[in-house]
């Protein structure tokens, strides 16, 4: 198999940008990338761009204005005036792609594929999104509700209705929070009465989760929570409080993509910079049972496989963390421990930066933020920093391999889409 390579990465600071566009975020993350890749973009063969929420529209009423959403070519759009200005060059294929909270990895496969075909010998892979739109948060609370099968609602929640009943949880929708807490709420429920796991455990995620994002200048949060403060938080959907939930936010990441014989004709500092692409590996999520292991467990070990490494080779991980018990969970699918013992992992220290298995270094999803079309390429600028040992006050020892683990939507107890990338510092 042909050798890829990742010479670019960035990810703007997530956070509540209610005055910028997607245009502005875009092209905040395309100078942030390119100055971080340090080429031309001319060289740049294809363009693969995230985003799930630009179709949002809310009429005009009065004088409000209401939302303009953009339903399609969204990429295309974003960098219209980038190529107008001479910025991004003319005729680049842009292809748009949209995987619920797993598109920035659907983004960062395709241009993967797009060098390992020979296709291109650079590509970019960019995902932006904004879901802070103060005046209307039922509006995008509906919108990023189509993560689901909306024709087949009432039968995702008889599924989770059964497990909660099975467990002793309330199954009982919440009117503030998506659908989505719910059903990783029910989750962790049946964690705790199957596995012994404790809401302590996940209390301690979070909180390991937050003392990484105070340490991360990207990060939306970057402020400490103790664990009897997440503990003490108000609660989202039993067990899961504030703390432990990734918050609302806007942001942009990308990366870029170029084959071994390019990187080869690069400076060598560049080439020391590069981070080699182990594997990239995208699975389908299908109804299961509760108790079977999930996509990001098949894609893990199909992943694995391609890289030639296992677990134990892996030096830090970014998993998709939008509540504390998925950091739990993941790290039981990706075989950092065996199932049912996410939570003595993380109550043993070992996820945290200098722990033997650090794990969302950049206070994950519930601190870092979730803006859903970037958030897979912004867990793999994490790792890039790590690999390239510019992570700063987070920085993991000697880090050589990194995993990204991003998941996105939900049929039955899984993800409809999950993507697994696996990176290793340069070897040239």
């Amino acid at each position: 198999m042909k050798a890829v390579y990742m010479i670019g990465s960035y990810s703007t600071k997530f956070g509540k940008w209610i005055e910028a566009t997607h245009k502005d975020l875009a092209r905040e993350t395309y100078t942030g990338v390119m100055k971080d890749a340090g080429i031309d973009s001319e060289d740049i063969g294809s363009l693969w761009f995230s985003n799930c929420g630009w179709g949002l529209v809310v009429p005009p009423a009065g004088d409000d204005p209401g939302i303009q959403g953009q339903q399609n070519v969204r990429g295309h759009v974003a960098f219209a005036p980038l190529v107008n200005e001479g910025l991004f060059p003319k005729r680049v294929p842009c292809i748009n792609v949209e995987g619920a909270c797993a598109s920035g990895s659907l983004a960062f496969h395709g241009a993967y594929k797009d060098i390992l075909s020979g296709t291109t010998q650079v590509s970019l892979a960019l995902g932006v999104e904004k879901t802070v739109y103060p005046k209307y948060p039922s509006m995008v609370i509906q919108a990023f509700a189509g993560g689901i099968d909306l024709s087949e609602i009432q039968r995702l929640i008889d599924q989770y209705q059964k497990v909660a009943a099975e467990c002793g949880k309330e199954w009982k929708p919440g009117v503030s929070n998506t659908i989505f807490m719910d059903t990783y709420a029910t989750q962790a429920a049946w964690h705790m009465w199957k596995y012994g796991t404790t809401r302590e455990q996940l209390a301690m995620a979070a909180s390991i989760n937050h003392f990484h994002g105070s340490l991360n200048p990207l990060a939306q949060y970057q402020f400490e929570v103790p664990v009897e403060k997440v503990l003490a938080d108000y609660e989202v959907s039993w067990p899961l409080t504030r703390s432990m939930c990734a918050p609302m936010g806007d942001g942009g990441a990308a990366a870029i993509l170029c084959s071994e014989e390019y990187l080869k004709g690069l400076p060598p500092s560049m080439q020391k910079r590069a981070i080699k692409v182990l594997a990239s590996v995208i699975s389908g999520g299908h109804e299961r049972d509760i108790a079977e292991p999930s996509l990001s467990h098949w894609a893990a070990q199909r992943a694995y496989q391609i890289a030639g490494i296992g677990p134990k080779d892996i030096d830090c991980a970014e998993v998709h963390d939008a509540t504390a018990f998925s950091e739990i969970y993941q790290a039981e699918m990706m075989g950092f421990c065996p199932i049912g013992q996410g939570g003595r992992l993380v109550e043993s220290g070992a996820t945290r930066y200098d722990g033997s298995i650090p794990i969302n270094t950049s206070g994950g999803l519930e601190s870092k933020g979730h803006p859903i079309g970037a958030t897979g390429l912004s867990m793999i600028n994490e790792i890039a920093l790590q690999l390239r040992g510019e992570a700063g006050a987070r920085q993991v020892k000697n880090a050589e391999f990194g995993l990204v683990e991003n998941g996105g939507g939900v049929v039955s107890f899984e993800e409809f889409c999950c993507g697994i990338t696996i990176l290793q510092k340069s070897d040239l």
